[in-house]
């Protein structure tokens, strides 16, 4: 980008760095610091730095340096809703700049599947991919047709001071009847536990890590996420998801996780996680005047959620 950007964008980006040094870990060699982010249909780009009134999409150069700056703290995140469309997230990777890359899935097609891809971008500085990538497939079933997952979730595996860890994302298909998203939630967390448990399956380090539209701690989507040995860490059970959520509707829909024998031990191997989770809330500090649902569809509804490990 060689187009230097207006005192507001400045304004913006300086008010974003200064949060993000209060709120993120510092980058240094003894850690890792993996996040997750739903980007709102993050698809087409408007080339200028401040979209029009009738320009669409609204998401615009200043909307895309304001995720470039939050997603440059962390060293891999998995994004959802990368559509067909990726002009904006090459738009995305120009500004990141040279050391950065990503890894993305084929569009899931049919309806439910919405366009949209799963996607990994990584600081090549401090984390280089080791070679496996994928899409989880049912296996299929002898007593009836086996129906494969809305959106295919995709697993990336990663090295990072000698040590493997592999990236599983997921966007589970939503519904607005909490029953029509538990068959697809329980396949996937079933599958997961199977994959942890083979011999020799490449699957040291498992992590999950996406959008799992769940909606609460003890109803029956949290359990079925939880049932196979699933943990996501403590600290993020009490922070939100969503930029809508408030005291009473506080929704889990995002989650990072990894398994756990019963007797509460991780299975995580030369990876120790530091007690340090959270998520970054960007509403503060960009696009003032502006509504929440107004810059949802420049940044995002959805809050970064972001875990640190010891590496």
């Amino acid at each position: 980008m060689t187009i230097s950007p207006p005192p507001d964008v400045v304004e913006d980006l300086k008010a974003l760095d200064t949060a993000l040094d209060e709120q993120i870990p510092l980058k240094m060699d003894s850690n890792l610091l993996i996040a997750t982010w739903n980007l709102r249909a993050f698809s087409d780009l408007t080339e200028q730095w401040h979209a029009d009134e009738d320009d669409s999409p609204k998401r615009d150069w200043h909307a895309v340096a304001c995720i470039a700056e939050i997603i440059s703290r962390f060293d891999v995140v998995a994004v959802q809703e990368v559509r067909r469309n990726i002009t904006a997230l090459r738009f995305l990777m120009d500004l990141l700049g040279e050391r950065w890359h990503f890894i993305t899935s084929d569009v899931s097609e049919g309806d439910a599947g919405n366009g949209e891809r799963l996607s990994f971008l990584y600081d090549s500085a401090r984390v280089q991919p080791s070679g496996l990538v994928g899409e989880i497939v049912l296996p299929p079933s002898a007593d009836a047709p086996v129906e494969q997952f809305a959106r295919t979730p995709y697993t990336a595996s990663f090295l990072r001071g000698g040590v493997e860890f592999m990236l599983t994302t997921v966007h589970v298909l939503w519904g607005s009847d909490p029953d029509e998203r538990l068959p697809e939630l329980t396949a996937f967390a079933e599958w997961m536990r199977r994959w942890a448990d083979r011999d020799g399956g490449w699957n040291d380090n498992l992590l999950v890590l996406g959008d799992f539209n769940l909606d609460r701690i003890g109803d029956p989507l949290y359990e079925a996420f939880m049932s196979t040995g699933l943990w996501p860490p403590a600290e993020l059970n009490g922070v939100p998801r969503t930029i809508f959520n408030n005291d009473g509707s506080r929704h889990f829909y995002d989650q990072i996780a990894w398994f756990s024998d019963e007797d509460g031990s991780n299975l995580l191997e030369g990876m120790d996680y530091t007690g340090r989770a959270g998520y970054f809330d960007f509403l503060p500090h960009v696009f003032d005047g502006l509504t929440k649902n107004q810059i949802s569809w420049r940044i995002s509804d959805h809050y970064p959620l972001w875990t640190e490990f010891k590496s």
